[in-house]
């Protein structure tokens, strides 16, 4: 095991520790192979999908099959609607959970939530990286309105 902090605990030996440490940089090295696109939800969008969408679909958007399936954004023809990645981060769909402050719902309090400008930056960073070439972007006015438009 280890803590964030980088402190190892039990009895991992320092052969084991080198190689968490080294799969680690490997795995953050291959995720900046691609670097953002400008005007592609900026610096905004980019941490908000390293701060949250990366645990599941992974740093480089690949996605992921182990205790759930996480799908792929890299190269996703799906992403060509904006407004369903909005729909689908504000109300969530099969395992994904809601991030619109109507949506979300919390496990022993509230529940994660993103405003409006940070889902569209966070929408407007995938569909213009990660293989996706996207160029049309989606504004928090139209998030907001598409929020307004679910119960």
């Amino acid at each position: 095991m280890r803590k964030q902090s980088g402190v190892l605990l039990g009895s991992i030996g320092a052969a084991a520790a080198v190689a968490i440490c080294l799969s680690t940089l490997v795995m953050q090295s291959s995720a900046r192979a691609e670097p953002a696109r400008v005007g592609g939800g900026g610096a905004e969008g980019k941490q908000i999908y390293e701060r949250i969408c990366q645990g599941c679909h992974m740093p480089d958007a690949k996605g992921a099959i182990g205790a759930g399936k996480y799908p792929a954004l890299a190269g996703d023809p799906a992403l060509a609607s904006r407004q369903f990645m909005a729909l689908t981060v504000l109300n969530g769909r099969r395992n994904m959970p809601a991030f619109g402050s109507k949506h979300a719902v919390g496990f022993g309090g509230p529940g994660a939530t993103l405003s409006d400008a940070e889902i569209a930056a966070v929408i407007n960073y995938v569909r213009a990286n990660f293989g996706n070439h996207f160029t049309d972007a989606i504004s928090p006015e139209e998030v907001s309105a598409l929020d307004q438009s679910t119960k």
